[in-house]
């Protein structure tokens, strides 16, 4: 597909215009808990299975698209606001900037929603995972929560922490059920407090660059209601606390994972939260290049752990089945 750089991505090619729409730059925050859940779910068979593995991230893929579309949807009063007060501060919104109209977002978010639990009702019936319907559901759930009436926690508060529970526990949890045919295997408990900690820093997170067009659309977020500088310092202390979490169990739960295989993921989260805190100071509202630097660093270490640590559970699994 032809990227066209410095053309304004209302007046690209139609393709080129769903592909802006869908933050491919995005991804990584879902994908990342998928592969984790994907092989968490491998460790805890044995074995790979390409059927679970192919619904797992079918499921994953379309929670993606449905998540950035009805996200644009539910903002795009707000996003309109951001536009007119930072027009050279943030990059074209795509119902604002006429990129897609609304009512194309909106049927490609819901279509796509439908679309998770039709992929997890053919995975629970022709790959054999009970539950797996009722998993891709539950993932599809948060955002409605989220965006739509009577709950609407978008604009009244707490949908930071629907991220948490849906990118760090159901996520990763789908992905486990359709590869090894458990939500919760024992693996996942250990290292779930950890990755919830995470997801609730990187949604928080995701409201700093927002601040004064949130406060002024009405929007209730962590960031409007305590301010960038408690945000920030709640971001920091939440990516220490899951490297501690990893940590505390690891030793609580050796038999489980050992402390050897959560330490170069736990330094991977460390190294990237130096950074984090060096930029920090200067992450100060609507400075926007210094709050993409910051989150730019949360990310890294965010994501980057995520598949050390997959990639450190894979190994183990084939040392062990190698018997050494």
């Amino acid at each position: 597909m032809v990227h066209h750089r410095g053309v304004h991505p209302a007046i690209r090619p139609l393709a080129n215009r769903w592909l802006y729409a869908l933050k491919p730059k995005s991804w990584p925050k879902l994908l990342v808990p998928a592969v984790l859940g994907q092989v968490i779910g491998f460790c805890t068979t044995g074995t790979l299975d390409l059927g679970g593995l192919a619904i797992g991230l079918g499921c994953t893929v379309l929670l993606l698209i449905y998540i950035v579309l009805l996200n644009d949807y539910g903002d795009m009063e707000v996003d309109t606001l951001k536009r007119s007060l930072f027009p050279e501060g943030c990059s074209p919104k795509t119902i604002p900037d006429g990129v897609l109209d609304e009512t194309s977002v909106l049927l490609g978010g819901l279509g796509a929603g439908v679309m998770v639990v039709a992929v997890a009702l053919c995975g629970e019936l022709y790959v054999g995972r009970p539950g797996l319907m009722l998993a891709g559901a539950l993932c599809v759930l948060p955002l409605m929560l989220y965006t739509f009436a009577p709950a609407r926690l978008n604009y009244r508060g707490g949908g930071e922490f629907l991220e948490m529970v849906g990118v760090g526990l159901m996520l990763p949890g789908l992905n486990a059920l359709a590869q090894g045919g458990s939500f919760a295997p024992p693996l996942l408990l250990v290292l779930a407090p950890g990755l919830m900690l995470l997801a609730l820093a990187s949604a928080i997170a995701s409201g700093l660059s927002d601040e004064v067009s949130d406060e002024r659309g009405g929007k209730c977020t962590f960031v409007t209601e305590f301010g960038n500088s408690t945000a920030r310092s709640t971001v920091e202390n939440l990516v220490l606390g899951a490297a501690l979490m990893w940590s505390v169990g690891a030793r609580l739960h050796p038999d489980v994972v050992t402390p050897v295989l959560l330490t170069p993921a736990a330094v991977v989260l460390l190294l990237c939260w130096r950074e984090m805190v060096k930029v920090s100071p200067h992450a100060r509202t609507s400075a926007f290049i210094q709050l993409a630097r910051y989150k730019l660093w949360l990310h890294r270490g965010i994501w980057g752990s995520g598949l050390v640590l997959a990639a450190m559970l894979l190994t183990m699994h084939v040392f062990r089945g190698a018997g050494l």
